[in-house]
Formats: structure tokens, C-alpha cells, sequence
């Protein structure tokens, strides 16, 4: 390699040992006591039925797949994550000819506190963390229903890998 090309490679790899030697990490660097983490259900602060569950269950299985905390029973937890869904939002975007609404943007808003209940400190709290999901509107109302009810899962897929990031990532 020469020229312009070596240069970057060169300016990467000085990036990489300046971050290395300063203690930060591409993939996160939580106390090593922990190991596993709870997850309660949310609270749920809105209007919304059952959105809380949509979220927990998503933050749940982003902690399974991503692999550095295993989660398991509060009795049994080096750390609990805890949340409250503060706001869910629907609103129209997008519109026909006809003033028909076409699309709709969720948005939903949460607050967190990650614990170590190991030492009883709180290691990082999150206030109004939030994510949207945008959806078309069909024909049928029974159809728009079914499409909100995959955008509120679309959102909480985000929100969990959010919450996943922050939680691993962070230290």
C-alpha cells in the first residue's frame, strides 16, 4: 500500500492503540462481577395498554442474543435494568389527495435505571430515551391495527438495542 491509502491505515491504527491506551473499548468494559442482569416488567406511565410488555419482552431478548449479560430471576441478578414507558405518541405524517391519513409515526419515550445490585449502586440512568416507528395505513381498520401493533414490536426491537448498547457499552 502507498500513498493516500497507507496513510489512513496508519492514522487507523494510531486511532485504535490512542483509544486502547486511554482504556476504551469497541465492545464495552462493565465491572466484571457482572454477569447477569434482571429485567422486570416496565412500568407503563401512559394511556397505552400493554406497550410495557411489548418493551420488556424485546429488551429481554436483545440481552439473549447480544451475549454479554445472561439474563436470569431478580434473586439471581449481578444487576437489574428497570424502566417506565413515559410516553407513546401516534401521529399522522403523511396524507392522499383526498386529506385521507396515508402514514403514521409511533414514538414512544422511556426512562431507565441500570443497578448493580452486587455493590448497590446505580451504574447509569437514562432519562427519555426514545424511538419511533413509522407505518402505512390500510384500507380497513382492522388492518391499521394490526400494522400499529407491529410498529409498537418495531419500536421496541429498537429500544431494546438502544438499551442493550447503553448497558454494554457504556462503561
Amino acid at each position: 500500500m502507498t500513498g493516500p491509502g497507507r496513510a489512513l491505515a496508519l492514522g487507523l491504527a494510531s486511532l485504535a492503540a490512542t483509544l486502547a491506551g486511554c482504556g476504551y473499548s469497541f465492545r464495552g468494559n462493565l465491572p466484571d462481577h457482572i454477569q447477569t442482569v434482571a429485567v422486570p416488567v416496565f412500568a407503563n406511565k401512559t394511556g397505552e395498554p400493554a406497550v410495557e410488555n411489548f418493551l420488556t419482552s424485546a429488551v429481554v431478548e436483545a440481552f439473549s442474543t447480544n451475549g454479554r449479560l445472561r439474563v436470569v430471576p431478580r434473586e439471581d441478578a449481578d444487576a437489574i435494568l428497570e424502566g417506565e414507558v413515559v410516553r407513546y405518541s401516534l401521529a399522522s405524517i403523511a396524507y392522499d389527495s383526498q386529506a385521507n391519513v396515508r402514514q403514521y409515526r409511533l414514538e414512544v419515550t422511556m426512562n431507565l435505571k441500570f443497578r448493580d445490585v452486587r455493590r448497590n449502586t446505580v451504574l447509569f440512568e437514562e432519562q427519555g430515551l426514545r424511538e419511533k416507528s413509522d407505518f402505512q395505513v390500510q384500507n380497513a381498520v382492522s388492518q391499521t391495527i394490526s400494522r400499529e401493533e407491529s410498529a409498537v414490536r418495531a419500536a421496541a426491537i429498537d429500544i431494546a438495542r438502544s438499551i442493550v448498547s447503553l448497558t454494554v457499552t457504556r462503561f
